[in-house]
């Protein structure tokens, strides 16, 4: 498009709704003379005199005819792509599916309340959620994911991000656990058997680092995927599970077990959610996360 002046759009849109010079100077706030030399450069760039003298008036010729309503609205396309976007957004009509990538702890914790709060709002919106294998920044680079939620870790700088809660590690044992008939110290949680979460299969965990500096280590029996595995296999079984504290929230998964407090001090757990730049501007996705924000503020007070 080089040497196309888009602003010769705009005076050939007022010249062929006003079909004057004069009509068409008033309507962009130009002099007559200016409108006069902008009609000679269209003529120039057509190849055609689109408007000639009839007595005292102008008429427009074939071409100009045919190119009035096209003209008008390729004018009026160009202001909205080169203007700011319109940030009004009809929640009731919007037609729209988000992908969140979590982990299923996650999905099982939150996925109801949320689908409950973006349904109530938006009845036309759908939500896809997405496994979280990795940690990956691909899926926010290419699109395929809208955002995503956990912790924060190595990341892609261009990230965008919100905390939107803080948790901890606790521990969870099955009803009369015999790690419950006194008081959980190093020692005696250590000596019991474990169960530890970990998607890539490691048998340590951010607990193992306390222990260590006392001389202690964990027995661990089992390595799940994920929380809500442990859950299961600790509410039926010796084995004591760790566990972020707001798995506790799932009456489901919680059902059976006791929590309490580690004996040991671990890292806090800071929970985010992760969006790529591209979508920080879009009204819909920042709906969207407002309303994550607000599902998840009860965890955060």
């Amino acid at each position: 498009m080089d040497g196309i002046d888009l602003n010769l759009l705009a005076a050939l849109d007022a010249l062929l709704t006003e079909g004057s010079v004069t009509g068409a100077a008033r309507r962009l706030g130009l002099s007559a003379s200016a409108m006069s030399r902008t009609l000679g450069r269209l003529r120039a760039a057509t190849g055609d005199p689109l408007l000639v003298r009839a007595g005292r008036g102008l008429v427009p010729t074939p071409r100009a005819i045919a190119l009035r309503d096209r003209v008008h609205l390729l004018s009026r396309e160009v202001q909205a792509v080169l203007s700011p976007q319109d940030n009004r957004l009809d929640l009731q009509t919007l037609d729209r599916t988000f992908t969140i990538r979590a982990n299923e702890g996650f999905v099982g914790l939150f996925s109801a309340p949320l689908v409950a709060a973006v349904r109530t709002r938006a009845p036309h919106v759908s939500l896809r959620f997405a496994p979280k294998p990795t940690k990956d920044a691909g899926p926010l680079r290419e699109g395929m994911v809208d955002l995503e939620i956990g912790v924060l870790g190595t990341f892609a700088p261009e990230v965008r991000t919100h905390l939107i809660f803080r948790d901890r590690f606790i521990g969870a044992v099955r009803v009369d656990h015999p790690l419950l008939s006194a008081p959980i110290t190093p020692q005696s949680y250590a000596v019991a058997q474990h169960v530890v979460v970990s998607r890539k299969g490691s048998f340590t965990g951010p607990v193992d680092d306390a222990l260590e500096a006392l001389g202690l280590r964990r027995d661990v029996i089992a390595v799940v995927p994920g929380f809500p595995d442990a859950m299961r296999i600790a509410s039926q079984s010796d084995l004591v599970a760790l566990i972020p504290r707001s798995c506790l929230g799932d009456p489901f998964f919680a059902q059976g077990l006791v929590s309490f407090e580690l004996p040991v001090a671990t890292p806090e757990i800071a929970v985010s959610a992760m969006w790529h730049p591209r979508m920080e501007a879009d009204p819909a996705h920042q709906w969207l996360r407002n309303t994550v924000r607000s599902v998840f503020r009860p965890s955060a007070e």
